[in-house]
């Protein structure tokens, strides 16, 4: 007779109170954002308000975070140590969201612990929000954002 603590060989594991799980945003909202930041990025850098780096950085750290995601997902299988959601939300912050988005997907990690999707599109929000001041900077420099007005000091 199988344990009622233990799963038994492919059956769903027995569910845990202390997890905080919910039901996975749909794939399609994930791709939608994927899809109009990649074209937004790529009209930004036809338009020449951004350099060209830029686009190499969201690739470059996309890939990493890709990568990291998808051993933390391995890990996960295996029972093995795993990387830290500080971590994971650390390479979104800075640039590799896109990778994390398509990671999530590819490897269905991390799309169900609520907390972690919250501070994850709260990361997107940050990052996004972060280039388009970039953008605006570029575009009309720092007068734009009101680093130039001294009005106010007199």
């Amino acid at each position: 007779m199988p344990s009622a603590t233990r799963p038994r060989a492919g059956g769903p594991a027995p569910a845990r109170p202390d997890r905080d799980l919910s039901r996975p945003l749909p794939a399609s909202l994930s791709w939608t954002v994927l899809v109009l930041f990649v074209g937004a990025l790529a009209i930004a850098i036809a338009a020449s308000e951004l350099p060209w780096w830029l686009a190499a950085w969201y690739a470059a750290v996309s890939v990493v975070a890709f990568a990291v995601y998808g051993a933390d997902k391995a890990a996960a299988r295996r029972a093995a140590p795993r990387v830290s959601e500080r971590t994971l939300l650390a390479l979104g912050l800075v640039g590799g969201w896109p990778g994390a988005l398509v990671a999530q997907q590819v490897f269905r990690h991390k799309t169900r612990k609520r907390t972690f999707r919250r501070a994850f599109w709260a990361t997107v929000v940050c990052n996004v929000v972060a280039l388009g001041l970039l953008i605006a900077w570029l575009a009309g420099g720092p007068a734009l954002l009101g680093a130039g007005y001294s009005g106010m000091l007199q």
